[in-house]
């Protein structure tokens, strides 16, 4: 087993994001609004984004996706409400997380939906990336990226599509209500990050503790 005192201090800053999208396809529908929280470890807070978007030129909304945010208007409301142009919002975009301290990862509850539209807007409208390679000197994350969902299923032992926040304790999420509303739903991930690590660690201790009284 890998000594604890040995291991490096967690010193990274997770800004943990949520979209919300008017369909599943990046270019061909839109992210019609999206919010980060930038936490470290601890879940110390560095700060807090978030933005509503134009529509992309040339997209369209899911037909299904806009029947489901009929059942949700108030999430559809907050989603669509005085859209600001898109490369104005990625460009301070850009500028915030500059200002966040480094190292930073990106992070979300799952990284494989809010991870790729995000990196789809940076990619397009910026010069930046969620994942950017080793050649990019210049980046705004680094690390690859944390999925919630995958980190929480891990600590909690229930199988991954199980993860969701019906089936985890409110408290969890810090009692943030999941209400599809980016920044409520991006509060409640960074609070279920940290709610994870604590969990995590005790768990660790309580290992430790149980081999050196058996040593």
């Amino acid at each position: 087993m890998p000594s604890v005192s040995k291991r490096s201090v967690d010193e990274w800053t997770y800004v943990v994001t949520d979209v919300e999208l008017d369909g599943p396809w990046p270019g061909v529908n839109s992210m019609r609004s999206f919010a980060s929280v930038a936490i470290s470890l601890d879940g110390t807070e560095h700060g807090r984004f978030e933005a509503v978007l134009e529509p992309l030129p040339g997209t369209a909304p899911d037909e299904r996706t806009l029947a489901w945010f009929q059942g949700h208007p108030e999430a559809w409301a907050a989603a669509t409400t005085d859209p600001e142009p898109v490369p104005q919002v990625m460009a301070k975009y850009v500028d915030w997380l500059k200002t966040l301290p480094w190292p930073r990862t990106f992070a979300a509850d799952p990284m494989a939906l809010d991870g790729p539209w995000i990196d789809y807007y940076l990619r397009r409208f910026t010069r930046y990336g969620v994942r950017q390679g080793h050649h990019e000197d210049d980046k705004v994350f680094t690390g690859g990226g944390l999925c919630i969902k995958s980190y929480a299923a891990a600590v909690t032992g229930l199988p991954v599509g199980e993860v969701q926040p019906d089936t985890l304790p409110i408290e969890w999420f810090g009692n943030v209500e999941h209400t599809h509303k980016a920044i409520d739903d991006a509060v409640g991930f960074a609070n279920l990050r940290s709610n994870c690590h604590a969990a995590a660690a005790h768990r660790e201790r309580t290992l430790i503790g149980c081999l050196f009284h058996c040593v």
